[in-house]
């Protein structure tokens, strides 16, 4: 999504904003170079308004991003995964792993005795 919104609006500093779980929006920022500039995270709202800073954001949280802070300029982009090859290099990798920004829900449950 950030790579789609560069090809938008040029190398500048953006970040995404998404739709996450449990009320929550998963939001990182990049640079103008197409690189993250922190952790992918899951916040509330409010808070993601107030952490993430580039005037910037695309994602399927964008509109309600930047209403919410009351500043800066929304790109409502959805992953489309025929743009690849809109990644900064850096970004294709031979090794590849997921990514979560948030803890699971799912708890271990303590070993019982029958």
């Amino acid at each position: 999504v950030a790579a789609m919104a560069r090809a938008q609006v040029g190398a500048q500093e953006l970040a995404v904003v998404m739709t996450g779980g449990h009320g929550e929006w998963f939001v990182q920022p990049f640079d103008a170079a197409g690189v993250q500039t922190s952790a992918l995270v899951s916040l509330a709202p409010e808070a993601a308004a107030a952490a993430i800073t580039p005037k910037i954001v695309a994602g399927s949280q964008a509109d309600a991003f930047v209403a919410l802070r009351h500043t800066g300029s929304a790109y409502a982009i959805l992953p489309d995964a025929r743009q690849f090859l809109q990644l900064a290099p850096v970004h294709l990798v031979a090794s590849i792993s997921p990514s979560y920004g948030r803890a699971p829900d799912a708890q271990i449950a303590a070993n019982r005795s029958a």
